[in-house]
């Protein structure tokens, strides 16, 4: 012979229920938000960079019609999407 359960375990069985209900819809809405509001532009990188001998890259960064390479040594290279050197500026 079953007993019958008691009123305050199945209030928290359903209260239970529902948050979890809430917490999947959340996932789902903010998924949602990050696939429809993030840019969907894909980077685009050359095959490579035709780098000078002994630079040694600190670090990288693209513009829409460029990629600029700071060095070691204080020079900016600047790239075209190509990859070919367009220019190189002293930092000092």
């Amino acid at each position: 012979m079953e007993t019958p359960e008691p009123a305050n375990l199945r209030f928290l069985r359903v209260l239970v229920t529902v948050l979890t209900a809430v917490m999947i819809a959340g996932v789902i809405a903010i998924v949602a938000l990050l696939v429809t509001r993030l840019p969907g532009r894909a980077v685009t990188t050359p095959d490579r960079l035709e780098m000078p001998v002994r630079a040694e890259v600190l670090a990288v960064t693209q513009t829409p019609d460029a990629w600029l390479v700071t060095t070691r040594d204080g020079r900016l290279l600047l790239f075209g999407p190509d990859g070919v050197l367009r220019r190189e500026i002293p930092l000092d």
